[in-house]
């Protein structure tokens, strides 16, 4: 299919590229930027007026839940919900049953998403056998089975040593580690943040330095050993401050944030309300300033959803029971925006943080609108308000806290290797 993207404003910051400009797509990439180009005969011309066009967004932190867990989502649901919410190219964890840790389960995933799902999906496999942290999982084998990282992404790998000895070994074959930075014996039995309103409310607790302490061990680990590592879902102060200081002194670390933990505080959590309950949990307000500062400064280096669904009988019980996590991939794009309506992120910024960087940390060779580049590309519309209604989000799991909230600014178009798979 051939496209010309007709008056849009062209944000790419890999060639330092914001103007009104056209874009010609032919078979499958970029052919290219310009103004007033014309079409030929045979090529779809989308109307970009009003619109942003940018690099593919990219979230490198999803659960799909397949195999084993389709109940919850599975690569046909969740490469719908990704293209609905602008995402051309996902990452997606290791915790599904089996676990991702062996060349079997992620040529199942690449297969199948190659022959059933709308966007690119990227396995992540995982750094142990199981995700138990007690064996080190075949990085080799999973790196040549297409695995673009590994994570034991839900729990952390307690043993330093091991954690330390997956570093190396990952450095050595040009893999990412990324860490689920938690020290579990201060979580203990907690369920959200512990702060006023875990007391008001009377559940259990789980202090921020949980989260500091293990995210010092990971940037002292990579100092150490002089490896990289990514810090997945930084949502305190004391992380945000840990891995500034880290980056001054040369560690090569990089880390993200979700939506949610610039967007909400733990009073979500008011009446029990277990759409708001993750982990890790939603913090206070000092903490959201911390992570917009975080952003604003170049500390943390992408927004990813941490895409968590869970089928409503695992939701509607009690707070404690509840699972963790909410789905994120359909509202990452609008709570993202309001970063740049709020003089925190420039767009430029913005589409670097879900396009860009993701894509170079984890070598996907996407997010550019150069010529000759794989022609992935998100049209944003910034000023559509829509209500988040469960009905119509294409996640099979609705485990969202903006349930009935509107929003502004969505997807109009995603376009996957020159091809349209969603329009609005």
């Amino acid at each position: 299919m051939n496209l010309l993207i007709k008056g849009g404003r062209v944000i790419d910051p890999s060639q330092e590229i914001d103007d009104m400009m056209d874009v010609l797509v032919e078979n499958g990439r970029v052919k290219e930027l310009g103004k007033g180009l014309a079409a030929a005969a045979g090529v779809e011309i989308i109307d970009a007026a009003g619109k942003y066009v940018v690099p593919g967004l990219i979230d490198m932190h999803v659960h799909l839940r397949d195999p084993g867990l389709e109940y919850k989502e599975d690569i046909v649901s969740g490469t719908k919900a990704a293209v609905a919410g602008g995402f051309t190219s996902v990452c997606c964890m290791p915790n599904t049953k089996p676990v991702n840790d062996n060349k079997a389960v992620a040529s199942y995933i690449i297969n199948k998403a190659k022959t059933e799902g709308l966007c690119n999906v990227f396995p992540i496999g995982s750094i142990t056998y199981g995700l138990s942290g007690d064996r080190m999982s075949e990085m080799g084998e999973l790196k040549e089975s297409g695995c673009v990282a590994v994570s034991d992404d839900g729990r952390p790998v307690i043993n330093s040593e091991l954690m330390m000895r997956s570093l190396q070994y990952a450095a050595g074959i040009g893999i990412m580690v990324i860490s689920h930075a938690e020290e579990l014996e201060l979580v203990g039995e907690g369920v959200m943040n512990e702060g006023f309103t875990s007391t008001e409310l009377g559940l259990k607790g789980i202090p921020r330095v949980a989260e500091d302490i293990a995210t010092v061990r990971e940037t002292l680990l990579a100092e150490y050993t002089g490896t990289s590592i990514h810090i997945a879902h930084v949502s305190t102060k004391g992380s945000v401050r840990i891995i500034r200081e880290a980056k001054a002194r040369g560690v090569k670390v990089t880390c993200e944030t979700a939506p949610h933990y610039f967007s909400l505080t733990d009073d979500a959590v008011r009446g029990y309300n277990t759409n708001a309950k993750m982990n890790p949990p939603l913090r206070e307000a000092a903490d959201v300033a911390a992570i917009k500062e975080g952003l604003k400064d170049g500390t943390i280096d992408v927004i990813a959803t941490d895409h968590a669904p869970h089928h409503q009988d695992e939701k509607d019980v009690e707070f404690n029971v509840a699972m963790n996590g909410i789905i994120g991939l359909e509202t990452s794009l609008p709570l993202s925006l309001c970063l740049v309506d709020e003089g925190v992120l420039t767009l430029n910024q913005l589409v670097e943080k879900m396009s860009c960087n993701p894509s170079n940390i984890l070598g996907l060779n996407r997010a550019s609108l150069k010529t000759g580049s794989i022609a992935d590309i998100t049209l944003i519309d910034p000023k559509f308000e829509w209500i988040v209604e469960a009905d119509k989000l294409a996640s099979k799991s609705k485990n969202s806290p903006w349930l009935s909230q509107k929003l502004t600014g969505s997807a109009a178009a995603t376009i996957v290797g020159g091809k349209v798979v969603y329009k609005r």
